[in-house]
């Protein structure tokens, strides 16, 4: 069982917890512009690494509040939560694959 720190709420148990998909993916800014191909890319296209991963939290049993959380997909480290809207911050994988 794994521990997610909430924001709002502090550690809790996983269960109290729904995945929301990748984090910072731009809503297209005209979508009645986009083609079909173009509109199922943003919609079902999204990446899938192995390592840190930027995702989109909800605490669904809590305090209902989105958060985004970079974590490993590989040790299922958390390496830092924080609330939607806020840049990723950088950490030191994500400043090693950058380099």
């Amino acid at each position: 069982m794994l521990l997610f720190t909430c924001p709002n709420c502090g550690p809790r148990d996983e269960t109290e917890f729904h995945y929301g998909g990748q984090a910072h993916v731009p809503y297209p800014e005209n979508p009645a512009d986009l083609s079909d191909v173009e509109w199922s890319r943003y919609l079902f296209y999204r990446e899938n690494p192995k390592g840190v991963f930027a995702e989109r939290w909800v605490h669904s049993t809590g305090c209902r509040q989105w958060f985004n959380m970079l974590r490993d997909t590989v040790s299922y480290d958390v390496h830092a939560v924080y609330p939607m809207g806020a840049p990723q911050p950088a950490t030191a994988t994500t400043q090693q694959k950058g380099a």
